[in-house]
């Protein structure tokens, strides 16, 4: 543990990083890349996840909160309209075998912010499983947050298939381009509902880095939201969707 970083709260633990991740980012954004371009693919991929190695990790327990209320530490909200619904729940399937995190309101963006949270380089991860939804099943990570209408957030949706990222500005969502693609609508890949999945964002200056399943699916380079802000999560509409093992970390 760094000791000019203050004490964890006792809902969390420190984290060591996951080892051969910058190889591994390194090998993903030189594949397929000509050889006038492989140097410059190395340098930016070994840039943009330095940080991996340099942060203090944190990962989330919600055994403290009851089941059936909202968790300790974190507001919930929403942007838009409607009521949102974020409870502590028992599950024993679960990847942590334990506690989850229930979104079941219908809203039109229902959002939970870690109170404790100013953050703006790092990261975020969380395992998801989309249960119902005849509007949409979707799961999301949100990234410096001023408020509950101003954020980035990083979605997967099981009726679409997809992987997006998207900016929230005045509480209209807009979809950010792949950098290296103009166009498009993120990422298409199987999310299938009822299973369980892992999400990470990546973050540092303008550059952020996509993951599902522990694969980098694309990046996005963006500059409306610049200064430290809130993580937390995200859903939509009538999604019924459980998170676990939320972990996020903070550029030292």
């Amino acid at each position: 543990m760094d000791e000019r970083m203050p004490p964890f709260p006792p809902n969390e633990r420190n984290l060591q990083p996951a080892s051969g991740q910058i190889s591994a980012a390194v090998d993903l954004a030189c594949a397929g890349l000509s050889a006038a371009r492989f140097r410059g693919a190395v340098i930016a991929a070994t840039l943009f996840l330095t940080g991996v190695n340099d942060m203090s990790n944190h990962a989330m327990s919600f055994e403290s909160t009851q089941t059936g209320v909202a968790p300790e530490g974190w507001t919930a909200t929403l942007t838009g309209s409607g009521d949102s619904k974020w409870t502590v729940e028992s599950d024993e399937t679960a990847p942590s075998k334990s506690k989850v995190l229930k979104q079941s309101g219908q809203a039109t963006y229902p959002l939970l912010l870690k109170n404790d949270t100013s953050i703006k380089d790092g990261f975020v991860e969380v395992k998801f499983k989309a249960i119902a939804g005849s509007q949409d099943r979707a799961a999301g990570i949100v990234w410096r947050a001023k408020d509950a209408n101003n954020y980035y957030v990083m979605r997967a949706n099981a009726l679409e298939d997809n992987v997006v990222l998207y900016k929230t500005v005045n509480g209209v969502r807009s979809p950010l381009d792949i950098v290296g693609r103009k166009g498009g609508y993120g990422a298409d890949v199987k999310v299938p509902a009822n299973t369980w999945h892992s999400l990470r964002i990546d973050f540092r200056g303008s550059r952020f880095g996509v993951s599902f399943k522990g694969k980098q699916l694309f990046e996005v380079e963006d500059s409306t939201f610049t200064d430290a802000g809130k993580v937390g999560l995200w859903t939509k509409a009538d999604s019924v969707t459980l998170f676990d093992e939320v972990t996020y970390g903070d550029a030292k």
